[in-house]
């Protein structure tokens, strides 16, 4: 192994490093909302070659905003945008519990990440619904506990996960938008 190799395979050990050790940029549907990862993410701190850098970034929350009250400070609201673009909003009770995800965006979301241990229920769901074919572009799907509806066309992606039984005192499905 010549000496440049050496250093670029250094320096993909110190970013996969990194980023097993970063963080978490958002927790999971049903989890605890975290404090604001710091805006220097492990893809900005490590040197490393030109693909493992676009791998790190692809999983990397880019912009994060402090939390924000609404619905009479029942709420907590946190918007990220991730690397390809898209806007998500995590929706926390006042006790931090994460109950609802909405996203807009160019890029459709890692939803196994996002829904965490809802994410089976979900499938299973989507997979069960793909026989009545109405639209190509959106689902529903409400099973065991969480209501995921997504849609859109390349480019363009929405989409809100929730979980009824969650939802705080006074907040209906239309307050996430």
């Amino acid at each position: 192994m010549n000496a440049t190799a050496a250093r670029h395979g250094g320096a993909l050990t110190i970013a996969l490093a990194a980023l097993i050790q970063a963080p978490a940029a958002r927790a999971e549907l049903g989890g605890t909302m975290s404090a604001a990862p710091s805006a220097h993410s492990a893809a900005q701190s490590v040197s490393a070659t030109a693909a493992a850098v676009q791998a790190m970034q692809a999983t990397q929350v880019t912009q994060t905003a402090s939390p924000t009250m609404r619905v009479n400070g029942a709420v907590q609201v946190r918007a990220t945008t991730d690397a390809g673009g898209t806007t998500i909003d995590e929706y926390a009770s006042a006790d931090g519990r994460i109950f609802a995800y909405t996203w807009e965006g160019p890029t459709m979301l890692d939803l196994r990440n996002l829904l965490g241990p809802y994410y089976d229920a979900y499938r299973a769901g989507t997979d069960a619904s793909r026989a009545d074919l109405r639209s190509l572009h959106a689902n529903r799907v409400a099973r065991d506990g969480v209501i995921v509806e997504a849609g859109g066309q390349m480019r363009s992606y929405v989409g809100r996960a929730w979980l009824p039984a969650a939802l705080p005192p006074g907040v209906t499905p239309d307050d996430l938008q």
